[in-house]
């Protein structure tokens, strides 16, 4: 899979922004000191790491004359809008809504009929099987399809050619699409660590269980970071390579985004938050002369407004 990730990166590439990465130390942030690489994916096009999927599937599949279909919790569905704009192609976004504000706006700027339904991200996934059902629209999934996870793994093919020296990367899973393509680019080469609200804990039940489970959906992330549950074909990637998955609560994601934003100026929405989370509240902690990756991965919110006189 390391090989198909390459050959489509080739592919992608003039669609989607090589994100920068910054090098700093914990000892910034209060914490014993380690060294950090932050690969800032939140200047993504669209705010977050989904366009690289969103935009394999417009270049890679037959489009009918009927466009798209996706469900979202916001970010895919912000995502899949900008890349169907980009290809010329009609696209409907189905959201729960649990979806914010911000990201619901930036669906409607990129052209896309907009559908809100439904409390949780599963309910729009139903509603939008339904119009494919019946449009004949490609349905282009959140993360259990094999574009989108080839797509996500370009993350990791970017953070290794910027920093070949991690020992750990740390990186949120909602439905796993983003890990689960890491975790394939890697191939054990580095200790890859999944970072979950607790509120939402999809892969570490399902790697308790042995396989995909049914699990609750809430917390602070959940327009972006709760699905019912992980996908089936990343599942066995996050078996094989994934060393485990560290749970963060609600408010150490919260000190996280204030931790962003006070010593870098970066403004993370609580998902893209999340894997940082886990080193603030220490619910992973660097072993002496490790240098650990942080993937800081979305930042449509609208915790920060600017006033003009």
């Amino acid at each position: 899979m390391r090989d198909a990730i390459a050959r489509n990166y080739e592919i992608i590439r003039p669609y989607i922004r090589r994100t920068p990465l910054i090098e700093t130390d914990a000892a910034d942030f209060g914490l014993p000191p380690a060294a950090l690489s932050l690969k800032l994916e939140l200047m993504q096009h669209t705010g977050s790491f989904k366009p690289r999927g969103a935009i394999t599937h417009m270049l890679t599949r037959p489009v009918p004359p009927a466009g798209v279909v996706a469900a979202s919790g916001g970010n895919h569905g912000v995502a899949v809008a900008w890349a169907a704009m980009k290809t010329s192609r009609p696209a409907r976004i189905f959201v729960p809504e649990v979806a914010s504000p911000a990201k619901m706006e930036r669906i409607k700027g990129y052209g896309a009929d907009l559908v809100v339904t439904g409390q949780r991200y599963n309910d729009a996934l139903l509603a939008s099987e339904r119009w494919a059902a019946e449009s004949g629209a490609l349905p282009v999934h959140a993360y259990d399809q094999p574009e989108t996870i080839l797509g996500q793994g370009s993350v990791g093919l970017e953070f290794e050619e910027q920093d070949p020296r991690l020992n750990t990367l740390l990186v949120a899973c909602g439905g796993g699409g983003l890990i689960g393509g890491i975790a394939a680019w890697y191939q054990g080469r580095v200790r890859i660590v999944g970072v979950e609200p607790a509120g939402a804990p999809t892969l570490h039940r399902a790697l308790a269980a042995g396989r995909p489970v049914d699990c609750e959906a809430g917390g602070i992330a959940a327009d972006s970071l709760a699905p019912k549950r992980v996908g089936a074909l990343m599942f066995p990637l996050a078996q094989q390579w994934v060393e485990r998955v560290v749970l963060v609560e609600d408010d150490e994601i919260r000190a996280a985004q204030s931790a962003l934003w006070e010593t870098l100026r970066i403004v993370a929405e609580p998902g893209g938050a999340a894997a940082f989370a886990a080193l603030i509240a220490r619910r992973y902690i660097p072993a002496p002369g490790e240098r650990t990756g942080v993937l800081v991965c979305g930042a449509n919110t609208t915790a920060v407004r600017f006033t003009y006189p």
